[in-house]
């Protein structure tokens, strides 16, 4: 796909000339998606190259930007899903946590173990429309709070009812988004939902699985949260868009 590896996201090469973008970004997809570490890419891969192209790219919000832009010109959004996912952390990227705390680097502890959680909203295709990273231990009312501004126009939206929470009911409805919610079971008066529209929301939940194929997505193995947000952005660019 040529936006993969257009001019306008990546840097300019100064100097001597580098190696090809696009053989580099084939590099990088190879390690993520089988989960290996770098040194253990193809001998006629130069590994270090691609671990430090991957990480200044990272820090660049270079495939972020990317993914905005697909789903901007790709993705339909007449009818939107929200869910999230947890991914176990390594003990290589959990380390980090001994120096600086879980917050920055959106790793927590759950019942679990250390954990980072992947908040997303698909359209009705199940193809990702937004992510948030954050701790495992961030309840999905948190995820859902963030990724409200980010929602597009929709007629409505499904989730389970771990999102049945009144604030979210009413900025969904003052959005113009219809909420396909099932009550939590503690609600004294039943909530009227779609019973047949529900039964999409399986499509959230196949977006996670493919995701997860992608080894690297599956385990966090990167210490640094921009580093593994980057991953996930370049997988679902790959499994969705490209």
């Amino acid at each position: 796909n040529r936006l993969l590896v257009s001019n306008r996201y990546f840097p300019r090469s100064h100097g001597i000339p580098r190696v090809d973008d696009r053989r580099v970004v084939s590099g990088i997809i190879y390690v993520i998606k089988h989960g290996l570490q770098w040194k253990d890419a193809p001998r006629e891969m130069d590994h270090t190259n691609f671990y430090n192209r991957f990480i200044r790219w990272s820090r660049l919000g270079v495939f972020n930007r990317i993914f905005a832009e697909l789903v901007e010109q790709n993705g339909s959004t007449t009818r939107l899903m929200i869910d999230a996912t947890h991914l176990k952390a390594h003990r290589t990227a959990a380390s980090l946590l001994k120096k600086w705390g879980p917050f920055p680097q959106m790793i927590g502890r759950t019942k679990g173990g250390l954990n980072s959680k992947l908040h997303a909203v698909c359209n009705a295709f199940g193809q990702p429309l937004a992510f948030h990273l954050s701790g495992g231990q961030v309840s999905d009312y948190k995820g859902a709070a963030v990724l409200l501004d980010t929602l597009p126009q929709a007629g409505e939206l499904l989730a389970d009812r771990g999102y049945d929470a009144d604030w979210f009911r009413h900025a969904l409805s003052r959005k113009g988004i219809t909420p396909c919610i099932p009550g939590r079971h503690s609600r004294k008066t039943p909530v009227v939902y779609d019973k047949e529209v529900y039964k999409q929301r399986h499509k959230i939940e196949i977006m996670f699985g493919r995701l997860k194929d992608w080894r690297r997505i599956a385990m966090r193995y990167d210490r640094c949260a921009h580093t593994f947000f980057s991953a996930i952005c370049l997988a679902a660019i790959v499994i969705f868009y490209i």
